[in-house]
C-alpha cells in the first residue's frame, strides 16, 4: 500500500482535525511507502500573505512531527519543494474537461460560502490530481465528503492513460477514514474554525480548561440520571479516557447525583495527559527549526526523485521529450 495524503497549512490543529483525520493519517504510516506534505500551493487560494503562509507551513510540519508522524516511517515535505508537481499540474490541466470540474461541489461550496471564484479553486481539483498521480500513490485518506476528489483524479489520469494508450499512471482508491470519530465543538455541534468552537491541540493549558469549563450542558437537574449516549460533553470524554475510565463515567451519567463541572474537570484532566507527550515534543521541535528544515529537505529530495520520475513518464507519452 502506497498512502499519500495532504495538510492544508490555514492554521493550527484542533481536537476534531486530530482525531477525525491526524490520527488515523499517522496510523497508515507503516505502510509499505507514505508520502505527507505541507499542501502550500493549495492554500494559496486562501492565505494572501506570504510571512503567514511560511510560518504556517512550519507550524504544520512540527505539528504533525510532535503528534507522531515518523520521519524513519513516512516521507514528510512541504508541496512547493517539489516543482515536478506544478508541471504534471499543467499537462493534466491541458487534457482535463471542463465539465469535469463544473461538477466539483468542492468549488461551488466554497464560492457560496464567500471565498473569490478564482482560476486556482476551479482547478484545484487538478493540482491535487497531481499530488495524488506524481507518486504512484494507491491508496489516498479521506473523509466521506472528499471521495469526490479522487474520483475526479482517476478519471483524469483515465483519460491521460486512455488518450496516449499507456498506462502512465497508477489509478488511486480512496481509504474513507472512520466517521464515527465525529468530535462536537464547545456548542455541541461539529467542532470546526468556522463555527468558533474548537480547542486546538496545542492550546496553553490554562485556555484549553477554560474552554472546557464554558462547554455547553442543558439545564437537567444534579440528582436525575441521564445517558451518555449523545451527550456532547461525554463524547469528547471518551476520545481521550480508556475503556475503564469511559464505562466509570457512563455509570455515573446512568446514576446521577452529579454535576457537569465534575464531567468537564476530568474531561481536561484526560486532555491534558492525552497531549501531554506531544506537547514536550513540540516544544523541543520549536527549539531546533535546523532539525525540522533538515527533515522537510530529506522528504522534498525522495519526493523529487519519485515525482521526476513519474513525470518523465508523462512527458514521454505527450512527446515532451
Amino acid at each position: 500500500m502506497k498512502v499519500l495524503s495532504g495538510i492544508q497549512p490555514t492554521g493550527r490543529p484542533h481536537w476534531g482535525n486530530y482525531f477525525g483525520a491526524i490520527r488515523q493519517y499517522i496510523d497508515l504510516q507503516t505502510e509499505d511507502q507514505a508520502f505527507y506534505f505541507i499542501a502550500n500551493l493549495h492554500a494559496l487560494t486562501t492565505i494572501r500573505n506570504g510571512q503567514e503562509l511560511k510560518q504556517n507551513s512550519r507550524d504544520t510540519a512540527m505539528d504533525l512531527l510532535a503528534l507522531g508522524l515518523d520521519p524513519n516511517h513516512a516521507v514528510l515535505f512541504i508541496q512547493s519543494d517539489v516543482p515536478e508537481i506544478s508541471e504534471l499540474c499543467w499537462i493534466l490541466m491541458s487534457g482535463a474537461s471542463m465539465g469535469l470540474l463544473e461538477r466539483c461541489v468542492s468549488y461551488k461550496d466554497k464560492v457560496s460560502k464567500g471565498l473569490t471564484p478564482v482560476t486556482g479553486l476551479f482547478t484545484y481539483p487538478v493540482l491535487q490530481a497531481a499530488d495524488i498521480l506524481a507518486y504512484d500513490s494507491d491508496t489516498v485518506p479521506v473523509g466521506e465528503d472528499q471521495t469526490q476528489h479522487i474520483e475526479v483524479c482517476r478519471d483524469i489520469a483515465k483519460s491521460f492513460n486512455s488518450a496516449y494508450q499507456e498506462e502512465v499512471f497508477v489509478l488511486p482508491k480512496a481509504k474513507v477514514l472512520d466517521s464515527s470519530a465525529k468530535v462536537p465543538g464547545t456548542d455541541g455541534d461539529k467542532m470546526s474554525k468556522s463555527y468558533g468552537n474548537f480547542i486546538e491541540v496545542f492550546e496553553p493549558v490554562k485556555s484549553m480548561r477554560k474552554k472546557v469549563m464554558r462547554i455547553a450542558t442543558d439545564s437537567r437537574p444534579m440528582e436525575e440520571p441521564k445517558d451518555p449516549a449523545g451527550d456532547h460533553l461525554y463524547q469528547l470524554f471518551s476520545l481521550f479516557a480508556d475503556d475503564a475510565a469511559c464505562q466509570e463515567m457512563a455509570g455515573l451519567y446512568r446514576r446521577g447525583g452529579f454535576g457537569y463541572g465534575e464531567v468537564k474537570k476530568a474531561l481536561a484532566d484526560a486532555a491534558d495527559v492525552y497531549f501531554c507527550e506531544a506537547r514536550e515534543k513540540r516544544a523541543e521541535l520549536e527549539a531546533d527549526p535546523d532539525r525540522v528544515i533538515q527533515i522537510l529537505g530529506d522528504g522534498a529530495a525522495v519526493a523529487r526523485r519519485k515525482a521526476a520520475e513519474v513525470l518523465d513518464r508523462a512527458q514521454q507519452a505527450c512527446g515532451l521529450k
